[in-house]
C-alpha cells in the first residue's frame, strides 16, 4: 500500500485549499482597507484644497 492513497490525497488538498482561501481572504480585505484609506484621503484633500475662481 502507497503513501498516495485517496485518503491521503485528499487530506493534502483540503490542506491546501485552506490556504489558498485564506490568503485570497487577506488579500481581498487588504484591498478594501486601502480602498477606504484612499477615499478618506481623497475627501480630506478636497476639503483642504482652496476653491479656484
Amino acid at each position: 500500500m502507497g503513501r498516495n492513497n485517496e485518503k491521503n490525497i485528499q487530506a493534502h488538498n483540503d490542506k491546501l485549499h485552506k490556504a489558498q482561501d485564506k490568503a485570497k481572504a487577506k488579500k481581498a480585505a487588504r484591498i478594501l482597507l486601502r480602498k477606504a484609506i484612499l477615499k478618506k484621503y481623497t475627501e480630506s484633500n478636497i476639503l483642504i484644497q482652496p476653491k479656484k475662481e
